[in-house]
């Protein structure tokens, strides 16, 4: 696609080589549902399986329809190259894990969405890989954590609940001058926010959410930026220069440039370790899914952004919400690094507290009519949900007060409807969150 046409509206339709299928010149790209691929010899399949050329080998590691997304989504994102998987969470922990080993430790931000602290706290912690918890509001907290052992810092760009936006530039250039890479979830600022343009190395999403859209098909993806330099110090990321003896001892870091061309070792590493090894795969017809949702996430932010603005504004002057939390409605500082790293839109995500706290969160969202009370972001539908209780009620209280979730605080995801219907909806349920004892309403 000629470099001009770096506008996200066009680049989710048209990104990546994929102009027509090739057998049959149909324009939407097919689902190749197949396991396997014939070799055209037995040299080209030991030269496959060596990795001294790339193709299909099989759909556990690599698929046609994976493809066409994989392409696009690293266009959208200004990078090189692009995994796909079989959800956001599978995009984190093959994020972490590609760089750390037992015994080795990244240093997160504390605004996580409550699954990743579940994963990153518990889960990786019994693999041998410490996490080590920053607070966002001063960069320098990342920067007091490294150690010899630090192999990444990981954040997200707007953290679903805080919506506080990340120190992207300020964290990227600490962590380059230990050779560190940034990691960014970048799920709920899809076309708002290019992270790898202030410096992050590493881009993954949770699919599902924006840029899917349609709440039909769970996917995730890894982008590599091709930006960050992985052999300048071989100690720091000794996964990228030291031998792999699971490949004939090769050396990713200068292998898979040498082969490519590109810089892309973690990409590729991803794929051919982790994702053949462990096996979370995205299904073709899933993929395809997804880039149905690709082709209009563009258009889609916009409203959602849009939406939400009209709804902050009309939150802000109801009797029964005591806070509102969003993007721009932080402190100074955070309000200021919306206006830089988000562009386009401040997010699609608000959240509140009200003013009979936990009960009268439960009377809101029993009270609602049109919106969803579900679990899942990044819909086009309008969503509702208590944190405490459900995507955070893993976590302890120190845990929930570090990723900014109160036990009155309400999740708000505002879809494309029209704007009228969102705010009649919202001003109903809001009403008689403040009376008696509600049964749900369907």
């Amino acid at each position: 696609m000629s470099k001009k046409r770096n506008n996200p509206e066009t680049i989710a339709i048209h990104g990546g080589d994929y102009r027509c299928d090739p057998a049959t010149n149909a324009v939407a790209v097919p689902i190749y549902r197949t396991t396997s691929y014939q070799f055209n010899n037995t040299e080209h399949a030991a030269n496959l399986f060596a990795l001294k050329e790339f193709g299909n080998i099989y759909t556990r590691i690599m698929n046609p329809t994976n493809d066409v997304l994989e392409k696009r989504v690293a266009a959208l994102e200004g990078g090189l190259a692009c995994l796909t998987v079989s959800s956001g969470q599978t995009a984190s922990t093959f994020a972490v894990l590609n760089v750390a080993q037992a015994g080795d430790n990244i240093v997160s931000s504390t605004d996580l969405y409550g699954g990743t602290v579940s994963l990153f706290t518990h889960t990786l912690s019994k693999l041998g890989v410490e996490i080590r918890y920053a607070d966002p509001s001063n960069p320098e907290n990342f920067e007091k954590l490294i150690d010899d052992k630090t192999r990444a810092f990981y954040g997200e760009t707007l953290p679903n609940p805080y919506l506080r936006v990340f120190p992207i530039q300020e964290v990227s250039d600490i962590g380059r001058k230990y050779n560190i890479p940034l990691i960014m979830d970048n799920t709920a600022a899809p076309v708002i926010c290019k992270p790898i343009e202030h410096g992050a190395a590493v881009v993954i999403h949770s699919l599902t959410k924006y840029i899917g859209g349609h709440g039909t098909a769970v996917a995730g993806s890894i982008v590599d930026s091709g930006n960050f330099d992985w052999t300048a110090d071989p100690k720091r990321q000794p996964l990228f220069n030291e031998p792999d003896a699971s490949y004939n001892n090769v050396i990713w870091g200068k292998a898979v440039p040498e082969l490519t061309g590109a810089n892309v070792p973690f990409a590729v590493r991803a794929r051919v370790c982790l994702l053949r090894d462990l096996g979370s795969a995205l299904a073709p017809d899933n993929a395809f899914a997804i880039i149905q949702g690709l082709e209009t996430v563009a258009l889609r932010m916009k409203q959602h952004c849009s939406n939400a603005e009209q709804v902050l504004n009309f939150l802000k002057k109801h009797k029964e919400v005591t806070k509102v939390i969003y993007s721009t409605e932080h402190n100074t500082q955070f309000a200021d690094r919306a206006k830089k790293y988000l562009k386009g839109g401040n997010g699609p995500m608000i959240g509140i507290e009200l003013k009979g706290g936990i009960e009268a969160g439960k009377k809101f969202i029993e009270s609602l009519r049109m919106f969803y009370h579900v679990a899942n972001i990044g819909d086009v539908r309008s969503l509702a949900i208590h944190p405490a209780s459900t995507t955070h009620s893993q976590l302890n209280e120190k845990e929930l007060a570090a990723s900014g979730v109160t036990q009155s605080y309400v999740r708000l995801c505002i879809g494309i409807e029209h704007i009228d219907d969102i705010i009649e909806d919202l001003d109903q349920a809001l009403n008689k969150s403040s009376k008696g004892n509600l049964k749900a309403v369907s």
